[in-house]
């Protein structure tokens, strides 16, 4: 798929500064992220699971909770 053809999303919480930003594109089966900063340098795909995970770790100081 395209990634222009995705529909991409940045957190409310960056600004227009031009920081570190994370872009992502949410499908059933798949999350899409990108740099804001330099969108045309692709996105990587990872399974919806995966970034369940990630954030889940984030919440929880970092580790994820085992399956």
């Amino acid at each position: 798929m395209s990634g222009t053809a995705l529909r991409w999303f940045k957190s409310s919480y960056s600004g227009d500064e031009g920081g570190n930003c994370l872009e992502m594109a949410a499908q059933p089966r798949a999350i899409h992220l990108r740099d804001s900063k330099n969108p045309a340098l692709g996105y990587l795909t990872i399974a919806p699971s995966t970034w369940t995970s990630f954030l889940r770790s984030q919440v929880s100081g970092g580790t994820a909770e085992p399956k």
